[in-house]
Order: C-alpha cells, then sequence, then structure tokens
C-alpha cells in the first residue's frame, strides 16, 4: 500500500473522487493543477485515472506527498470486450511492477501507429498533411490526446470544418482506439496485486452499455471486481440497477467525476458510497 493511504480512516462523508484526468492521458488539468485543486477543496482520498499511463503512478504519487493529498495508484485502461470499448479502472497496483505497464506500453505503441498510419492515408486521399515536424509532435503527445490533436490539426489546415468533419475523415482514414482484450488487463491487475471494475457501465456513447444480461455475461467470462456506480452520466436508475447488483454478488463499487479539466470539476462523493473498494485497499471508514 501507498504509505499515504496505508492506516488511513476516513469519515464516512469525506469527499472522494476516483475518476480523473490529466495532460498525461487526455485531460487539460497539469498534474500539478489538479492535486492543488483538490487540496484548496479539501477532498480526502482521489486517484488519477491517466488513460494507460501507468508509468505516472509514481511521478503523481510523490506530487500528492508533497501536498499532503491522500492519492490512489490508478489507471484507467482501454479494453475491448465482444469487439466494444470497454474502460477498465484499476486502484491499488505496485508502480514498480510492469504486469499492467507492458499493456500500456503496447496500446502506446499501436496508438502511434495507427496515427501515422492514418496521415499516410489522408496525403493518400490527396491532403497534404502534416509536415514532418507536424507528425513528430503528434507523435510526441500521450497516445489518448492523439485522435483530437490530429482532428485540430487538420482543421487549422482547413479540412474538415464542413461535411465531411474532421472526424469522419480520420476514419475514413483508418484510424481506430487501440486497445487490450479486458480478459488480459484483469489478468495483469490481479497479478499487480489490484483490483478492477468496469469504468461508466451505463454511459454507451461508444462504449458498452451493461444491463443485468451483459453483467452476467461478463463475469461468466471475466473475474472483473466491480464498476463504477457514481458517475455523472448515470441516470438514477441506473445507479439503483448497479448499486443492487454489486450488493447481491459483493462487487466493489467506486465513485468518478472523470473531470478532464476546470470546466467540468471534480465531484465530492462521499467515501461512504465506494466503501467496499476503499475497505479492499486498506482504507477504513467509520
Amino acid at each position: 500500500m501507498n504509505p499515504l493511504t496505508s492506516h488511513l480512516v476516513l469519515a464516512t462523508d469525506a469527499a472522494i473522487d476516483l475518476q480523473m484526468h490529466t495532460t498525461s492521458s487526455d485531460g487539460t488539468w497539469a498534474p500539478e493543477q489538479l492535486i492543488d485543486y483538490l487540496v484548496s477543496e479539501r477532498f480526502g482520498l482521489v486517484a488519477i485515472t491517466d488513460h494507460d499511463r501507468v508509468d505516472t503512478a509514481a511521478v503523481l504519487q510523490q506530487l500528492a506527498a508533497e501536498k499532503q493529498l491522500r492519492l490512489l495508484a490508478a489507471v484507467e485502461m482501454s479494453t475491448s470486450w465482444r469487439g466494444e470499448l470497454t474502460d477498465v479502472l484499476c486502484y491499488g497496483f505496485d508502480p514498480e511492477k510492469h504486469e499492467l505497464q507492458d499493456l500500456a506500453q503496447d496500446i502506446a505503441r499501436r496508438q502511434r501507429e495507427n496515427t501515422r498510419e492514418v496521415c499516410e492515408n489522408l496525403r493518400k486521399m490527396g491532403i497534404s498533411f502534416p509536415h514532418q515536424h507536424e507528425l513528430d509532435a503528434l507523435l510526441a503527445k500521450p497516445s489518448a490526446q492523439q485522435p483530437r490533436e490530429l482532428v485540430a490539426l487538420l482543421k487549422k489546415q482547413g479540412y474538415g470544418t464542413g461535411e465531411p468533419s474532421a472526424g469522419t475523415l480520420i476514419t475514413v482514414a483508418g484510424f481506430f482506439w487501440a486497445t487490450n482484450d479486458i480478459a488480459a488487463v484483469v489478468d495483469a491487475t490481479h497479478r499487480s496485486g489490484a483490483v478492477c471494475l468496469i469504468a461508466h457501465p451505463g454511459r454507451g456513447d461508444g462504449y458498452t452499455c451493461y444491463d443485468v444480461n451483459l453483467l452476467d455475461e461478463l463475469r461468466r467470462q471475466v473475474p472483473i471486481d466491480g464498476f463504477e456506480v457514481y458517475y455523472p452520466a448515470h441516470t438514477a436508475e441506473q445507479i439503483v440497477l448497479y448499486w443492487e447488483y454489486a450488493k447481491t454478488h459483493r462487487l466493489l463499487t467506486s465513485s468518478g467525476s472523470d473531470s478532464h479539466g476546470p470546466e467540468k470539476k471534480p465531484i465530492k462523493y462521499r467515501a461512504e458510497l465506494s466503501r467496499s473498494l476503499l475497505e479492499r485497499l486498506g482504507v477504513r471508514i467509520k
């Protein structure tokens, strides 16, 4: 356990937020800026879950330690199940172990390769873009930022501002999100001594939208530990469904804002809502 969270005791109404993102993936919060904000708002415990960035966990913990902010080691891994996107939140891994890091590095490699391929295909489509220095700068960015930056570069050059859109252009040119199979991520998470939960299971919008039947099917195939029950896009009915399902099957629950920047700030969820997860990670709630 991280010394900032080992032997930690939180009140039931302590403020927590267990899903946020910085410029290390696709957020606009600088890591120091987000940590300063969380300290100023007196959060009792948080998790920064940058997409596929296991490598930054130790640095984030050091930054948090300097400000006396309690920060869980966490990451949001990009996975697929049955051919659809399903993000997985992993909590409590040892940043010095490499089970998850190897998978994260492979995603970064494949996303860079796809970005190169998309740019080459755009050229074949008659779009003379980008210049080499622009491509080098694009490939140096975190993999989760590359599609957004590619769209921005297209618009800057005057492409995709109408129909077809820039997003359509990169899709036609072969863009795809690099993912790992969910079973491989769950296995690596457990070998790391950590737990893994389905992120925003009711979000939809390109991700698998889970109902009871799909949850049952997933659990027959993969030993997932739980899911993110409290999430801004979940309806009241979905929250009840996921909470009761977790309770019935003794699964872990988490609460996350999915904040990516100051325009969508972290949410002060009550620690009680994620009691099962936090107690599994050694945090007492009373």
